[in-house]
């Protein structure tokens, strides 16, 4: 643990709107990472976890020789998994769907009637492969069911029937065979499409892909936009890593959250700028002095904030451009213990990303660079801009349903109801 001053950037970030959840990070397999239950999650304390691996050469050297591999979220060869997956969910329908589980928190060494319908519900869906002579009775089998259940629909996978687990599982299978058919036009517009190289950013399940002939070279857990200010589709192409970035504060951050905590502050006498370490600056681009701002005037609108780099930036060591009409980007964080939680819809819209130092390097690979060179930066704190010698695409998709190779089906939280499912699938 790494302890960080009172007005610490991760404060700043929660207390202004901008604060980020998620998922630990996963340079992994196509298996998604364990998530971890925010019961107990602080936005205000005043330490920080780090998952950055040290500067260690020889992780350097094996992770450059060995990268990780998995299943991407988007390929040809998923196509037809997910029509095989539309084929058994139908049938699935047409015998009556499956009987809701009851809201009874259910683990392993358990004896409860509930645990029948769970075994019954986890039957249908193909999570468990073993009956049993007890169907009462929560055994390891099912135990196991239940945590494959959870790493396919987002979830930590825990083996505990909690009140998220019970939410996903309850989704009606009406509404996850309707979000299977419309995500099979997502993934296959995308496949048909999508080159040799490129980076998924998908928004549902907060997860970003590196993709290099049609296999992940790494996977991240990122966090995304809320709820009120999502994290809008689009395609674009990156050209530029800029390494210890200036953040200069976006319009939706600037209304939202700055403007309104600078007025709540004044009434105690306290300068907003000042406490959280942020410059103001003019029309005329001069800095201006922030004890002589009134932010009760209509000119807090019209100025340009910004915060130099440092362990306190919201963007952290590293921010990712690419051109798009919603001032959007991918960045690092100073603030690593919030990928913590199973709901990572908390930005503006930007998306923070978990382990961006790996992502980075295999992006400027044509550039020569490895990851001992992005190690370098950021342990030197240097602003140093980066134009890839050849750019690459992204895309920034919203796919909430996908089967791959090895025959899993995937769910995730239907986040911005964009499945035309209504509320069900994006509750738990």
């Amino acid at each position: 643990m790494v302890a960080v001053r009172a007005f610490s950037g991760r404060r700043l970030a929660n207390l202004i709107g901008f604060a980020a959840a998620g998922i630990t990070a996963s340079i992994v397999t196509g298996t998604p990472a364990a998530a971890y239950d925010s019961a107990s999650w602080n936005p205000f304390a005043d330490t920080v976890s780090s998952y950055t691996q040290p500067y260690d050469r020889a992780f350097i050297r094996e992770w450059e020789a060995n990268p990780p591999r998995g299943y991407p979220t988007v390929s040809p060869a998923n196509i037809g998994p997910m029509k095989a997956a539309i084929k058994r969910y139908a049938a699935i329908v047409e015998q009556g769907g499956w009987k809701p589980v009851p809201n009874v928190r259910l683990q392993a060494g358990m004896t409860d009637r509930a645990v029948r319908i769970l075994r019954e519900r986890l039957l249908m869906s193909g999570d468990l492969r073993e009956g049993s002579n007890y169907p009462d009775y929560f055994d390891y089998y099912l135990e196991r069911a239940v945590k494959r259940f959870q790493a396919s629909n987002g979830l930590a996978p825990t083996g505990i029937v909690d009140h998220r687990t019970i939410g996903a599982l309850n989704v009606p299978a009406a509404a996850r065979l309707r979000q299977l058919r419309t995500n099979l036009d997502r993934v296959s517009e995308l496949a048909r499409t999508a080159g040799k190289r490129y980076v998924l950013v998908n928004i549902p399940a907060a997860q970003i892909e590196a993709i290099e002939n049609d296999r992940v070279v790494s996977r991240h857990a990122g966090v995304v936009g809320k709820i009120d200010r999502p994290t809008p589709v689009l395609r674009s192409t990156i050209r530029e890593l800029n390494f210890n970035p200036i953040w200069t504060l976006p319009p939706t951050v600037i209304a939202k959250d700055l403007i309104p905590k600078g007025r709540e502050l004044a009434r105690s006498n306290k300068d907003v700028l000042q406490v959280y370490g942020i410059d103001a600056y003019g029309p005329d681009g001069r800095k201006l002095d922030s004890s002589k701002i009134d932010w009760s005037s209509e000119m807090v609108h019209h100025l340009t904030y910004r915060q130099q780099p440092g362990k306190d930036n919201p963007l952290g060591f590293l921010k990712i451009n690419f051109h798009n009409g919603y001032s959007v980007y991918l960045h690092d964080t100073p603030s690593e213990s919030i990928f913590g939680r199973n709901f990572r819809a908390a930005t503006s819209g930007c998306v923070r990303v978990q382990g961006i130092e790996q992502l980075a390097a295999w992006l400027l690979h044509d550039n020569g660079w490895t990851l001992a060179h992005v190690m370098a930066l950021k342990e030197s704190g240097e602003r140093k801009d980066v134009s890839l010698k050849k750019p690459i695409p992204i895309y920034m998709v919203y796919i909430t349903a996908w089967a791959t190779e090895d025959g899993v089906v995937q769910f995730r939280r239907d986040l911005y109801q964009k499945d035309g499912v209504g509320a069900v699938a994006a509750a738990y």
